[in-house]
């Protein structure tokens, strides 16, 4: 007998409709109905699991997060030991991915991150599912040596939140940077916050 590998659960498939609907119709298109449709299930699937908008939010908002972190890899960055090399050829690797295999979610995190600003509510939910990663940088920045590990987080991820902005939905959103020239942008922030 053919061992089944269980399908995505129920939660799970309404929060990637979700994330796909916010990419492609931004917030507005985000309703309860819209996310049954996407996902193909029947009318009313999603209010169950959801009842109301910021629940849907929530549940996207956590989603993302799960999604972030595999495109993110965080079980690859390196050891601080290693330098700031190895540190700016993982967060390239990572910011890269996420400009070409994963554009639509890029664009599905700036949808929300625009709505936390107007939900105080969200925005809490939003901010700490974003602090695994925050974290983990800070932790890595402050290994390498950093001065002000908190000021440096903030401009490495300002930096890279800045490319990927300008490339999903900004005025360079027809080119995508190479790896390697992510890479060089990454080393040259690294060695001039660290002194390398």
């Amino acid at each position: 007998m053919p061992v089944r590998t269980p399908g995505p659960s129920r939660s799970d498939l309404v929060a990637d409709a979700a994330l796909a609907l916010l990419a492609e119709r931004g917030m507005r298109g985000l309703t309860h109905r819209a996310v049954d449709e996407a996902a193909g299930l029947p009318q009313g699937s999603t209010s169950n699991l959801a009842r109301t908008r910021q629940a849907l939010l929530e549940l996207a908002v956590r989603r993302l997060a799960d999604r972030e972190a595999r495109v993110l890899a965080l079980h690859e960055m390196p050891d601080p030991g290693a330098g700031p090399g190895p540190l700016a050829d993982a967060l390239a690797l990572a910011t890269h991915r996420a400009l070409t295999g994963h554009r639509a979610l890029t664009l599905a995190r700036y949808e929300l991150a625009l709505e936390a600003t107007r939900r105080p509510e969200l925005r809490a939910f939003f901010d700490a599912t974003g602090a695994r990663f925050r974290d983990q940088l800070a932790a890595l920045v402050d290994g390498l040596g950093s001065t002000d590990p908190a000021r440096h987080t903030l401009s490495l991820i300002a930096w890279g939140d800045g490319l990927m902005f300008s490339c999903v939905a900004g005025s360079f959103g027809a080119e995508v940077p190479s790896l390697e020239e992510v890479r060089a942008g990454l080393r040259e922030l690294l060695e001039g916050m660290l002194g390398g």
